[in-house]
């Protein structure tokens, strides 16, 4: 099942709401353009989303308690290349071109080549 949008509009909704669009479109659209959007959305954001937990209270925020500024500030550039990419990646994405990632390129390839869920 694929949804009726064209491939470029819903390969640049799938990086809308981060890993989790990509994620959504991933398993229910089969178009190799899509699965490639979206599978890069899912390792950029998964990985943003694991940095911003690192630098949160949770882990170093309670074993490095006086670097609360520091951390802050390292969320904040975090934050703000979430907001960059997700911008520019979607802006190529619904231009049809198919942007590479350093390092998520090669993990939407190989989604982009395979079929998960109903209809394999």
């Amino acid at each position: 099942m694929s949804l009726y949008l064209p491939e470029n509009v819903a390969a640049a909704l799938s990086y809308l709401v981060g890993w989790v669009s990509g994620l959504i479109f991933l398993l229910i659209d089969h178009r190799p353009f899509v699965r490639y959007h979206a599978a890069q959305s899912v390792v950029v954001f998964t990985t943003l989303s694991v940095l911003l937990l690192i630098l949160g209270n949770f882990f170093l925020g309670s074993a490095l308690p006086h670097a609360d500024g520091v951390l802050l500030a390292l969320r904040r550039v975090v934050g703000l290349v979430w907001l960059v990419s997700a911008i520019a990646l979607m802006l190529r994405a619904s231009s049809g071109e198919r942007s590479a990632v350093p390092g998520a390129a090669p993990e939407a390839e190989r989604a982009a080549a395979t079929k998960f869920g109903p209809g394999k």
